[in-house]
């Protein structure tokens, strides 16, 4: 979603990009960001310091480069991690002083990603930089590569790492891709987030990947919500294909805008306004508004946006369709205050390792 996408619950997410176009827009999201205020110098190790922000940029760009589903995963595993206890690294921990299940244990956290860059990162940094500030500031510049720098939003920095992970609190309190519309605006007002900040955030979805177990409700008529036929019968072939034996949680692209020509000619897409091009595709813009309105989406939390009785979700959808340069400021703004959930709780620490506990 942000959740399984912002997925499993509405942020889970392959892009795929041409080699060339990705590396463009990589380094063009570098210089955006280069001398971005007084740089934090961290010790990683040796003696030898390095500047915090232009670190994680430069490890995420990298990253990104070799493997661009990873900057969907980092964006994702912001919201995943913010939502439960605040922005405290919590989601990244195997074990806890308990020895306890942790986030990472949880239904609504299947398919999260990114961890080993997380591992890199703060080996490269060293003890003083929190694992909380790296999820922040890499999901900072994975969301501006993903947008080809149409995103930019600041954070600060100076967190500290909770030492509490569990399973079931991270599925108590993230949204799930079956909640309804009431269900999902009174998950986001009990953290503060106004109804056009779910819209906004929503828009996540532009990028990643789902697991089947996410949206199987939508495949099977008995229980899905309203939903293109067309769309979920190219859909329900398209994931028949994919599931084996070995696999029988296959992945589905988010976005039916990164799907390939005849999928969205099954489904009956009306790409008008949406570049489907496949430099476009795995690219954080306003498509998703696009696919939602022609009930062309996985979750049914993404449609229920639309079963809004009071309209105004929708009218925000079809806004944010007409106007991406709006949509992406406010997604920037809505990052941003994501980013800075206090942290809850009584102990906090710097890990010297983002997986455990000092």
């Amino acid at each position: 979603k942000y959740p399984s996408s912002i997925g499993n619950t509405h942020l889970q997410m392959v892009i795929k990009l041409s080699a060339g176009a990705f590396a463009v827009s990589v380094w063009l999201s570098l210089a955006f960001f280069v001398g971005h205020g007084q740089p934090v110098l961290a010790d990683g190790g040796g003696g030898k310091k390095h500047d915090v922000a232009d670190t994680v940029k430069k490890e995420v760009a990298i990253a990104m480069k070799k493997n661009p589903r990873i900057g969907a995963a980092l964006v994702r595993l912001l919201f995943h991690d913010c939502w439960v206890h605040g922005c405290d690294g919590s989601v990244l921990l195997d074990k806890t002083p308990d020895g306890g299940s942790t986030e990472k244990d949880a239904m609504n956290n299947i398919g999260l990603e990114g961890f080993d860059l997380i591992d890199r990162i703060k080996d490269k940094l060293g003890e003083s930089v929190s694992c909380a500030d790296i999820v922040v500031l890499a999901a900072r510049d994975a969301t501006s590569i993903l947008s080809r720098g149409n995103i930019a939003y600041n954070v600060t920095t100076g967190r500290k790492d909770g030492v509490r992970s569990s399973a079931a609190a991270a599925d108590a309190v993230l949204p799930p891709s079956t909640f309804n519309f009431t269900q999902l605006k009174a998950n986001f007002a009990a953290r503060n987030f106004t109804q056009t900040e779910l819209v906004v955030l929503s828009g996540a979805h532009a990028v990643g990947v789902a697991h089947l177990s996410s949206f199987r409700d939508r495949l099977d008529n008995a229980t899905a919500t309203p939903i293109s036929v067309r769309y979920q019968n190219a859909l329900r072939d398209h994931v028949e294909d994919k599931t084996t034996a070995a696999v029988p949680d296959p992945t589905e692209m988010n976005n039916i805008r990164d799907m390939e020509f005849a999928f969205r000619n099954a489904s009956g897409y009306n790409a008008t306004g949406v570049d489907t091009s496949r430099a476009a595709r795995g690219v954080l813009d306003n498509s998703y508004y696009h696919a939602n309105l022609q009930n062309k989406v996985l979750f049914r939390s993404d449609w229920e946006l639309r079963n809004d009785t009071t309209g105004a979700a929708g009218r925000d959808m079809r806004e944010f369709r007409d106007d991406a340069a709006g949509w992406y400021v406010l997604f920037g703004k809505a990052m941003a205050k994501l980013s800075e959930i206090p942290a809850e709780g009584s102990r906090f620490e710097i890990r010297k390792n983002c997986r455990t506990t000092n």
